[in-house]
């Protein structure tokens, strides 16, 4: 994946949780961003899909006009 294309996020998890995280990525040579990676590689590509909880258009149109209003957002951000 190109640097790009990267998008930086905040991420609050219960600390157990954030253990489990850091043990498995400790324990197989790979950064705690890279298990998350595929952990919601893994949840978009097999587990929503069956549990019908995102529709692929659903979320075109989401994206389309959150792209439209982009600038909107930015202002009333401000």
């Amino acid at each position: 994946m190109a640097r790009a294309a990267l998008k930086q996020i905040g991420l609050k998890i219960p600390a157990p949780l954030y253990r489990k995280l850091s043990k498995l990525a400790e324990d197989n040579g790979q950064s705690k961003t890279f298990v998350l990676e595929k952990a919601v590689e893994h949840y978009l590509n097999f587990v929503a899909p069956d549990q019908d909880t995102v529709r692929p258009e659903a979320m075109a149109h989401f994206r389309k006009s959150v792209e439209k209003n982009r600038e909107l957002y930015q202002r009333l951000a401000r």
